[in-house]
């Protein structure tokens, strides 16, 4: 019985970890190669650093390890959340490392609208504890734009509705921030495009709006699904300028509508909101001109009115001025009486100052002003003295150093005269140098000229051969019979005429040249 116990553990194929781990990974990619699981997701964090995300699907009895790779991941309409119940696409693999299975996840959708719902009331109960949706944040439209900022889809027929119904009712300046308002990427570009028109700055080359219009047409929850999103929301919340929300028909809501600061039940209702009719405020300014007119009319009657009761009530000009004029009367006759009384008053107080004033008194005040005076002069005597004699000290001074100076002087120039001698002998003697240095090195160069010059090659027998106009003939092809010739030899020119044939002139066999006198090696002679 051992014998085929044993037989048979040795007919059973042995495997590596590595190879086992291999085969399972490879029989569960075949097998599950593109599933569909329908779980709540579990354990999410966001995603890593690496840009992967990672969590897990659950339900009631079992739970699936997740991953999303960061390429899906940027590609996902809906992002995952915690506790959301989402349906996932992707295929099945194992992680040899740790010998666990997980989903790959290629994308990723709600599961169904209930799980929506329930998304949209969470996010709102988070959203709304943080303040974000209380009366108190939201700001008053302002009656009469004149700049208004639309967000909205530019080839949609929102933009069309809104600019058509502002037209007919008060046509301003409108400024379209083009945005999607449906897919991926959509609820980042609304974000953007609100906190964009909240950064232009009043005065700026791009007029700063006084109200704000996100639309958008009617759709399925999915289709209005950008703008529940959490930074939309915020966006809209932290807007500094007010905001319309009109996003879907009267029966959809949105997250945005809660936290905008007035909601339209369609984009031509938000048009609406936003300006008012052109030709309502011209009646009502009309009537109000009209009633203003009557309302003068009737105040001025009544000022006029009561301006001549007044006057009727006012006393004649004789009874104010009686009054006055009797006093001045009095007053009249009393300033004669009053002067004599001044005069005699003023007269006796000096009879009594005289009394006192004596020629002694006065000759004693006059001889002590002048003693006062005379000190002073004195004292003034004495300042000048040592003030003159602090100035001759310096003076003295001076003079004294003048008087040695013509002797310093000549000997100041004596010494510059014996250096501008001395300056001129050497001036000499360069210049001198200078000039014998000069005709050496141009005798030199005369002696190099001499030496390249043609005229000592004729002295070795050769002879320059010239045409007309003195040109120089260098072969005998360029001569013609009858051709005037000019030969220059060394020691002189000779004219004379070409005959016959030139070839024959160069044919005949060279004249033996005389010999060269002997070389005497004792004498090297000069290279120049």
């Amino acid at each position: 019985m051992t014998f085929f116990e044993n037989d048979s553990a040795t007919n059973l194929v042995e495997y590596t970890v590595t190879e086992l781990s291999g085969s399972i990974k490879r029989t569960m990619e075949q097998a599950f190669d593109q599933v569909r699981v329908r779980g709540e997701i579990s354990g999410y964090r966001g995603p890593h650093s690496s840009g992967h995300a990672y969590f897990a699907l659950k339900d009631d009895r079992a739970r699936l390890e997740a991953v999303i790779w960061k390429g899906s991941f940027s590609k996902l309409k809906t992002r995952p959340e915690e506790g959301m119940e989402v349906i996932a696409v992707g295929k099945i693999t194992t992680f040899p490392g740790s010998s666990k299975y997980q989903i790959v996840i290629e994308s990723l959708e709600p599961a169904g609208v209930g799980a929506l719902m329930a998304l949209i009331e969470e996010r709102k109960r988070k959203l709304q504890s943080e303040g974000l949706f209380d009366a108190a944040r939201k700001q008053l439209l302002p009656f009469m734009p004149m700049v208004i900022g639309v967000v909205t889809s530019p080839t949609g027929a929102v933009i069309r509705d809104i600019l058509h119904r502002i037209s007919d009712r008060f046509p301003l300046h409108v400024i379209v921030w083009p945005v999607k308002v449906q897919g991926d990427g959509s609820g980042a570009e609304v974000a953007n495009a609100i906190r964009g028109f909240n950064e232009f700055q009043p005065g700026g080359p791009i007029a700063r709006p006084d109200v704000l219009i996100v639309a958008r047409g009617g759709g399925s929850l999915e289709d209005l699904w950008s703008f529940n999103d959490e930074i939309v929301v915020r966006a809209a919340a932290a807007s500094e300028i007010p905001l319309i929300s009109a996003v879907g028909h009267e029966t959809d809501w949105t997250l945005i509508d809660y936290a905008s600061d007035q909601r339209a039940p369609t984009p031509t209702g938000a048009a609406e909101m936003a300006v008012p009719v052109k030709a309502d405020l011209e009646a009502q300014i009309a009537n109000l001109a009209a009633r203003l007119s009557r309302a003068m009319s009737r105040q001025m009657d009544t000022s006029r009115r009561e301006v001549r009761d007044l006057i009727r009530a006012l006393p004649s000009l004789d009874q104010i001025l009686a009054l006055p004029r009797r006093r001045f009367d009095e007053a009249a006759s009393r300033l004669g009486r009053g002067l004599e009384m001044t005069t005699v008053n003023k007269r006796r107080a000096f009879e009594r100052v005289s009394t006192n004033l004596r020629p002694a008194i006065l000759s004693t005040r006059i001889a002590e002003q002048r003693r006062g005076l005379q000190e002073k002069m004195a004292g003034a005597d004495r300042c000048i003295e040592r003030l003159f004699e602090r100035l001759h000290r310096p003076l003295t001074r001076a003079d004294a150093v003048l008087a040695g100076f013509p002797a310093r002087l000549h000997t100041h120039s004596e010494r510059q005269r014996d250096r501008l001698s001395n300056v001129a002998r050497r001036g000499d003697s360069a210049v001198a140098n200078l000039l014998a240095r000069h005709r050496q090195t141009l005798s030199a160069q005369q002696r190099i000229l001499e030496s390249l010059s043609y005229k000592n090659v004729l002295k070795r027998g050769y002879a320059v051969i010239r045409g007309d106009g003195e040109r120089v003939l260098s072969s005998a092809a360029s001569i013609s019979e009858g051709d005037a010739l000019s030969i220059e030899f060394a020691d002189g020119t000779v004219k004379a005429t070409a005959g016959e044939n030139p070839s024959a002139i160069a044919s005949p066999a060279k004249k033996r040249a005389p010999a060269k006198p002997p070389i005497d090696k004792t004498n090297q002679g000069s290279l120049f």
